[in-house]
C-alpha cells in the first residue's frame, strides 16, 4: 500500500507547533479535515475539539476517541542581562536530549530561531563531560546583544518547540518530532472518516495531556460516553539499548492493545474492552500486539475514572525515540490501528 497522501497530512500535523496549552493550530487542522465528515464540531473552553458523527441508530452506544493534540516543548521563563533566555520544560523531557538543539520561539512578533548553547569541549573538564547538564543550567541564544533587545524579540511565557524536519524513511517509516501524539490525531480523524456504525462516535482532540491529562478529564465528563478509546503512541523496543523484556512491542507488527499501564497506577483495561479489541483483531485478521507497561499513562487513565467510571481502552502505535525530535514510526502500523478501531466500533450494537 502506498501512503503518499497519508504521509502529507501526518507531516503537516507533526510540523505544526502546539505545545501543551497552545494547541490551537492543531485544532484548526482537525476541524478542517472533519468539517465534511462530522455532524457537529465544537471547541470547549479548554481548547478541546469535539467532532460528533452520529450513528445509524438512536439507541446505539456512544463512543469517545481521545487523541491528545499537544507535544512536549519549552517556555520562556527569564531573560538575563546579556539577552540569553532561561526556559522551563513543558512535558516529560530527558535533559540530555536538549543540549545543542535548535528551537523555535513562537512570539507575538512571529517565529524566531534559537539554539540551546553549551560550553565547547575545549574548556570542558573531563569530569564535566560525564555529567548530564540539567535543563535549568542551560540557556537559549537568539542572537540578541542584550536584555533590552531580547525583550523586544520575545516575552516571558512564549511557547517554544523543537526545530525538526519530516523524513519519509524506507519501509513506510516516518521520522519527525511530535509523532507523540500527532499520529493519534491522524488515527482519530481517519476513524471518523471511515466508521459506519450504529454507534455515535465522538472524535476528540484533547489538550494538555503531557502535563496532566487535563483535556480528557473535562471532555469525558461532558460527553459521558458508554465506552472510550485513547489513541496514542507507545515505546518500540526494537533498537539497541533496550532489552526485549523491557519493551516487547516493536514496529511493524501492528498497534499495541494496552492491557495495563504504569504498573496499574494508570489504566487496567476492563475485560469488555480487551475482548472487543482482541476479538476484532483476530476475527478481521488485523495484526496487533499486547502490552503490559510499567511506564507512563495516557488520556485513558483520566477517562476511565470519570463520573461512575467509563470502560476505556488504549490503542497505541509503536514508536521509536518517543519525546525526542527524531521519533520514528510505521505508517503500516498506523493503518492497522485505524482498521482495528474502525472494525471494533462497526461491530457494536
Amino acid at each position: 500500500m502506498s501512503f503518499e497522501k497519508e504521509i502529507k497530512l501526518v507531516e503537516e500535523l507533526c510540523m505544526t507547533p502546539g505545545i501543551s496549552g497552545h494547541e490551537e493550530k492543531i485544532a484548526e487542522i482537525i476541524k478542517r479535515e472533519l468539517k465534511d465528515v462530522a455532524d457537529d464540531i465544537e471547541t470547549d473552553l479548554m481548547g478541546n475539539v469535539i467532532a460528533t458523527k452520529k450513528g445509524s441508530s438512536k439507541k446505539g452506544p456512544k463512543v469517545m476517541l481521545a487523541a491528545h493534540m499537544d507535544e512536549i516543548g519549552l517556555m520562556v521563563r527569564y531573560i538575563d542581562d546579556n539577552g540569553y533566555i532561561k526556559f522551563s520544560t513543558i512535558g516529560g523531557i530527558n535533559d540530555q536530549m536538549l543540549m545543542n538543539q535548535t528551537v523555535v520561539i513562537h512570539s507575538k512578533n512571529g517565529d524566531l530561531t534559537g539554539v540551546i548553547g553549551s560550553k565547547p569541549p575545549h574548556v570542558t573538564k573531563p569530569e564535566e563531560r560525564k555529567k548530564v547538564v540539567p535543563y535549568d543550567e542551560m540557556f537559549i541564544d537568539i542572537g540578541a546583544k542584550d536584555k533590552e533587545q531580547a525583550e523586544e524579540m520575545v516575552s516571558i511565557g512564549d511557547p517554544i518547540t523543537f526545530k525538526s524536519w519530516f523524513e519519509a524513511f524506507p519501509n513506510d517509516l516516518v521520522m519527525c518530532k511530535a509523532l507523540d501524539n500527532r499520529l493519534g490525531c491522524y488515527v482519530m480523524m481517519e476513524v471518523l472518516k471511515r466508521v459506519d456504525s450504529k454507534a455515535t462516535v465522538y472524535g476528540v482532540g484533547t489538550t494538555q495531556e503531557e502535563v496532566g491529562l487535563k483535556g480528557a478529564k473535562v471532555t469525558s465528563y461532558k460527553l459521558n460516553p458508554d465506552m472510550a478509546f485513547a489513541l496514542d503512541v507507545t515505546l518500540s523496543g526494537d533498537h539497541p539499548g533496550i532489552k526485549p523484556e523491557e519493551a516487547p512491542v516493536v514496529i511493524g507488527k501492528g498497534p499495541a492493545v494496552i492491557m495495563i499501564d504504569a504498573s496499574g497506577r494508570g489504566i487496567i483495561t476492563p475485560k469488555i474492552i480487551r475482548d472487543l479489541l482482541i476479538g476484532t483483531g483476530e476475527k478481521e485478521e488485523i495484526p496487533f500486539q499486547l502490552e503490559v507497561s510499567d511506564g507512563g499513562t495516557t488520556d485513558g487513565t483520566a477517562i476511565h475514572l470519570t463520573r461512575e467510571g467509563i470502560p476505556t481502552g488504549v490503542l497505541s502505535v509503536p514508536t521509536r525515540y518517543i519525546h525526542t525530535t527524531v521519533s520514528v514510526a510505521s505508517m503500516e502500523d498506523v493503518e492497522n490501528t485505524i482498521k482495528l478501531i474502525v472494525a471494533a466500533i462497526n461491530s457494536l450494537e
